[in-house]
């Protein structure tokens, strides 16, 4: 009889495990992602917590915005998770049935040598801190990779009519935020940089200036459909979609930095 019992139960298990397997035809999800969630350790942090969720699995990569968008381009994503509008509704618009869902936020800031050469610290917007750094011929280290960060800073440039391409002042690093820093302060120079990878990254340089309103930094989801690539798994996407939506996922965000840094690293965008 007990024997029985063990068959009847191992059988159960075995039921209900291809049941569950069964559910998910698909348990992988391809995030493309901007550098500044994976440096920071957002993704890390949010990772093991939504498998054991949800029962599906993720391969994260990062780059910069444009870079993590071509991903998505070529096929090789199921889902973006980045930072720079206007990329992203020019790849909403070739017309594959994608949706933007904006959700969370940080701020971009600027630092530098602590002398603060350029006297950028108190300027009421970074295009003002961005004028005084040309003025003054300070080195500035930009990303100059296509990022989501590098399309803020060119943006800024841009307002003020200021071209900085090719100044003996100006470094374009081609490569990641954490790079940048590191370059930056070698040359004790300033850069543009989001707040969560600068905190994470180990150096010398000054805060100089944060939270101005030309500053603010929003993070956007993008489910990759069927009527652009067949094989793209949406239902994991948007599987990841609703649960980084969540009340749980919202708070584990808004706490993310808090006992490290004593305050969060990113924001949840209020819903209309």
């Amino acid at each position: 009889m007990k024997k029985l019992c063990v068959v009847v139960f191992m059988g159960v298990m075995i039921l209900s495990l291809t049941a569950c397997a069964s559910k998910i035809e698909n348990p992988v999800i391809r995030i493309s992602t901007t550098t500044s969630v994976n440096d920071s350790g957002l993704m890390a942090y949010l990772q093991p917590v939504f498998e054991k969720d949800t029962g599906y699995k993720l391969e994260i990569t990062s780059a910069g915005t444009g870079a993590a968008i071509e991903k998505a381009r070529k096929g090789d994503a199921d889902l973006l998770l980045v930072h720079a509008k206007a990329a992203e509704e020019e790849f909403i618009n070739e017309g594959f049935g994608e949706v933007r869902v904006p959700f969370m936020y940080n701020f971009f800031v600027i630092v530098g040598p602590e002398g603060d050469p350029a006297g950028v610290k108190g300027s009421a917007t970074a295009a003002e801190a961005f004028k005084k750094i040309a003025d003054s011929g300070s080195t500035f280290v930009s990303r100059g990779d296509d990022s989501g960060t590098h399309k803020a800073e060119l943006k800024i440039w841009k307002a003020l009519d200021v071209d900085p391409t090719g100044q003996p002042w100006y470094v374009s690093v081609g490569d990641s935020m954490g790079k940048t820093l590191t370059v930056g302060n070698e040359m004790q120079g300033y850069v543009f940089t989001d707040k969560a990878t600068f905190l994470a990254h180990d150096n010398t340089l000054s805060l100089l200036l944060e939270e101005t309103d030309d500053m603010k930094n929003t993070y956007s989801m993008i489910a990759i459909t069927p009527q652009r690539y067949a094989d793209t798994n949406y239902a994991g996407a948007e599987a990841f979609i609703k649960w980084m939506t969540s009340d749980k996922a919202k708070d584990l965000i808004s706490k993310f930095g808090v006992e490290q840094y004593g305050e969060p690293l990113f924001f949840i965008l209020a819903t209309k």
